[in-house]
């Protein structure tokens, strides 16, 4: 059953606390670390906000270029979306096909440009698609790959490779839609912080699609899959478990699991009003000693906003203990209850200037990520009583998902629909299906693996009635129900309000 959200409540914002001192040895590290003068910081800034003639995205000003050119260069970048350097021309992550096992790097259509989905639906046409690696674009190759098992989760499996379409800059693309057990991982990045050591990151992630299950981040996690202890993990998390009350509205927040908390100041913090747009940048750094920062903002509009810049927590985070893993879509532990979208993220070596992520967010704003940021670019399909076709659970869409009738939610993943131009209805990568391609009336529909067979195909008559031509039988409400929950079937056609049905 789909959980239905609450509606915000309001509480008094806090005063932001003061900007973070740095501990001497993060000031030791500062003097050596090259810095970017504040003519050349503010030059980028302009580049990236298209103030300067002739600047272009892929000149030298992506993301890692920028936070390189102002010494806290990148120890991992990560996106099935685009190139992250200027100068990236190499792999952006790897499908696996269901049909035969076969493997396909996907790359960019040019170097640091955007991802080639037309050779990801050209290898995957006709099967379904997993994504088992999402590589490294640093120098230091930390690739992510499957999540194994952990001390509170079994073993992960990939994202559906086409679960998650979207637009950016114009072009078709692929994210990673996270969904419960979900999950990847690198163990012992190179570069990557520890024991204290000062680092930032950042990810592009949707505001829409989000739960209250642990954890989705992105981030530094322990050598081992399990808890090591408070200060072993530093990573940026979105959604909506508000781990130290109160919290502001409904979220999601933008917070830094720290190991054994979400923490969204040193304490809780009103301040925090949230990010609920449809694509997010959520950006944590953290000098290792004394403090940390977070910021968010609209990934398609506008500046970030600083929502922490304080004191780290007390109680094992002072300094901190990292141990230099990443993880996406889990917790330290292997935690993996977690729903989100994700499109990009980098690491950092060292604490980044406010200068450089003024610069990064203007970038991801000029990478024009527009369409459903939670799989909604499809359509949707409502049927009897205004209700929505759905999938039963909370966009999770295992093969034999029950598809039924839901109140309509725009967050919904599960609720929005491809059509394609073979017949299929498609939504979280997999098909509408008639259980056991059977042609019998009253067979119920579920969801299951793309496969071509008759039973997934799907033709709209004029009367808005939904046909599979191999049966003869149209998709049918039983009686006509509108209720949550009604279990969608096959039945005779009769031109009934059971069995119209309105693409969106």
């Amino acid at each position: 059953m789909r959980t239905l959200r609450s509606p915000a409540t309001s509480a008094t914002p806090a005063v932001p606390s003061a900007p973070p001192t740095a501990s001497a040895g993060l000031l030791g590290q500062a003097r050596h670390r090259l810095l970017l003068a504040a003519g050349t910081v503010l030059a980028l800034v302009l580049v990236c906000l298209g103030a300067l003639p002739g600047a272009s995205q892929a000149a030298g000003s992506q993301p890692c270029d920028i936070y390189a050119a102002a010494g806290t260069p990148c120890v991992a970048a990560n996106s099935t979306v685009r190139a992250l350097y200027a100068g990236y021309a190499g792999p952006l992550y790897r499908v696996v096909r269901a049909s035969d096992g076969a493997a396909k790097d996907i790359g960019v259509l040019a170097a640091g440009g955007y991802a080639d989905a037309a050779a990801q639906d050209s290898f995957c046409a006709a099967t379904s698609c997993t994504i088992d690696r999402i590589y490294d674009q640093s120098p230091r190759h930390n690739d992510l790959t499957v999540e194994p098992a952990g001390t509170a989760g079994a073993a992960d499996r990939g994202a559906l490779a086409t679960a998650l379409p979207l637009v950016a800059a114009g072009h078709r693309v692929y994210g990673v839609l996270i969904q419960p057990g979900t999950g990847y991982r690198h163990t012992d990045g190179a570069g990557v912080a520890v024991n204290g050591q000062p680092e930032s990151m950042y990810m592009v992630t949707s505001g829409a699609h989000v739960n209250g299950g642990c954890c989705f981040d992105y981030g530094n996690a322990e050598h081992t899959v399990s808890d090591t202890g408070n200060g072993h993990m530093d990573a940026v998390y979105l959604g909506t478990r508000c781990h130290n009350p109160p919290c502001t509205g409904a979220g999601p927040w933008v917070a830094a699991d720290l190991e054994n908390g979400l923490y969204q100041g040193s304490g809780n913090n009103p301040a925090n009003l949230g990010n609920a747009s449809p694509f997010v940048t959520a950006l944590l750094k953290n000098n290792g000693q004394t403090a940390f920062a977070l910021k968010g903002g609209n990934a398609r509009s506008g500046p970030l906003s600083t929502w922490w810049n304080g004191a780290l927590p007390s109680g094992g985070y002072t300094p901190m203990h990292q141990e230099g893993s990443i993880v996406l879509g889990t917790g330290g532990d292997n935690s993996n209850a977690s729903a989100g979208s994700f499109y990009e993220g980098v690491m950092t070596a060292g604490y980044s200037t406010d200068a450089a992520d003024t610069a990064v967010q203007a970038n991801i704003v000029a990478a024009g990520y527009t369409g459903g940021s939670d799989g909604s670019s499809g359509t949707t399909v409502t049927g009897p009583g205004g209700a929505c076709v759905d999938v039963d659970g909370d966009d999770t869409g295992g093969d034999h998902a029950a598809v039924q009738l839901w109140q309509c939610q725009p967050q919904a993943v599960d609720q929005h629909w491809t059509h394609g131009a073979d017949g299929s209805l498609t939504t979280l990568g997999r098909c509408l299906d008639i259980a056991g391609n059977a042609t019998a009336a009253g067979t119920k529909v579920q969801l299951w693996d793309c496969d071509g067979v008759g039973g997934q195909k799907w033709t709209q008559q004029a009367d808005g009635s939904l046909v599979n031509p191999q049966s003869g039988r149209c998709l049918d409400s039983p009686s006509g129900a509108t209720a949550n929950g009604t279990r969608l079937r096959i039945w005779d056609c009769n031109g009934s309000a059971a069995q119209k049905f309105t693409l969106h």
